[in-house]
């Protein structure tokens, strides 16, 4: 297990930059790549799969969680995950886009985007180790904040470049940008890995540490509430194909969609924190979640208008960020400090699930009805769990197991 001697705590805001490197590499393949794809003669289906393998690396990165737990420190597995991430961004932007070489693509993205995990994995890392307890929350915000301002400059920036110069200028000015927010990492004292036992030993204290997590009734808790349908997010995946229905143009749908939506929740990831800081985790996951389904809920009752798209959209990116620095900060409680990766990994994983199922969802909800019908349905699955997980959290607390944690 890491290093557990005392060593200078690392500012919050570090985290931002840590991170931004590998929102430039997903913001490249979900915004610009699919655009250079159609215009080289793949069909819209077949680019949304090459994006989806892509950011289905999201969904396994618990697999290999432990490998950085056990082996190396984590600035090694840092820079090691820096080097393949900006490597792929690089590959990808020289790779020829060619319908005959589809599978070389897909297999480029998917690598970029396992080895943007990497870059992520020791991060949660350095949060769960160097962070002082009550500025969690805070690191919370910053790594959500820089994860989705990477996202929104990756992509936004990344099509400008390609689009007015070459889509090789685009992934060296990229990967240049995130070299130099990379040297963070330098400002930050190393967390070592102490092998004290042999590696068998100390992957069935692994095992036994998430087993000791599942048992603990509030961590238990907090693992079933990240998989309940609040503040997912899901209508964001949906917002271009239907903006038509507010008379919205494809300049605009790219402006709000990309760069503005990118700065936006970059905000409301950093309020997030602080808010999660200064009221507690259960506070503002549940207090963003409501948030996203009152805003959800309005943008469906207004009438269908360009004003109303641009702040609705707005509005929404903004929720989005406040429940995604929540969602990180329950993460950050519920894995603790043993194992840090490979439990964040773990529980990042059933984070995602329910984004997938609500996307499904909304999609169903609107084709048998209306965009506005898709809104409110999941405005109100939100608000009804929501509601049922206050209770829970109030027969909790009755019972004084909110206390209660391994570490």
């Amino acid at each position: 297990m890491p290093n557990q001697h005392p060593h200078p705590f690392t500012k919050p805001f570090y985290i931002f930059f840590l991170v931004f490197p590998s929102g430039i590499s997903q913001g490249f393949v979900t915004v610009a790549l699919p655009y250079f794809l159609v215009q080289n003669g793949f069909s819209v289906a077949q680019s949304a799969g090459i994006v989806a393998v892509g950011i289905s690396a999201n969904l396994w990165r618990f697999i290999w969680g432990p490998v950085v737990d056990l082996s190396l420190s984590l600035r090694k597995w840092y820079w090691i995950g820096l080097a393949a991430c900006t490597g792929m961004l690089l590959l990808m932007c020289i790779t020829p886009l060619t319908v005959n070489g589809s599978v070389m693509v897909t297999l480029i993205v998917f690598v970029s985007q396992v080895a943007g995990t990497f870059l992520l994995l020791p991060v949660t890392g350095f949060m769960a180790h160097s962070i002082e307890a009550n500025k969690k929350g805070k690191a919370a915000g910053w790594f959500q904040a820089g994860c989705l301002a990477g996202l929104g400059f990756g992509g936004g920036a990344g099509l400008w470049l390609a689009t007015h110069y070459s889509i090789v200028v685009a992934g060296i000015i990229l990967t240049a940008i995130s070299l130099v927010f990379a040297l963070v990492i330098l400002l930050i004292k190393d967390v070592k890995y102490n092998k004290q036992k042999p590696i068998f030993h100390e992957v069935a204290a692994m095992g036994k540490d998430i087993i000791t997590m599942l048992k603990v009734p509030v961590l238990l808790f907090a693992i079933i509430l990240i998989t309940m349908p609040i503040g997912t997010g899901a209508a964001a995946n949906l917002w271009s194909a239907i903006a038509k229905d507010w008379h919205t143009g494809a300049d605009t749908i790219a402006l709000v969609t990309g760069l503005l939506s990118g700065l936006v929740s970059a905000v409301g990831c950093v309020v997030g924190g602080l808010i999660a800081d200064r009221k507690g985790i259960w506070f503002a996951y549940l207090g963003s979640g409501s948030i996203c389904a009152v805003i959800t809920l309005i943008m469906a009752a207004m009438p269908y208008h360009p004003a109303v798209y641009i702040v609705g959209v707005l509005a929404y990116t903004f929720g989005i960020g406040l429940i995604n620095a929540a969602f990180s900060a329950v993460l950050l409680y519920a894995a603790g400090r043993r194992n840090a990766a490979t439990k964040y990994s773990l529980l990042a994983s059933l984070g995602n699930l329910p984004v997938v199922y609500m996307t499904a969802i909304d999609g169903w909800a609107h084709d048998q009805h209306s965009s506005k019908y898709m809104l409110a349905a999941e405005a109100v699955l939100g608000i009804a769990f929501v509601l049922i997980s206050v209770v829970v959290l109030q027969r909790m607390k009755s019972k004084k197991l909110l206390l209660q944690t391994i570490d």
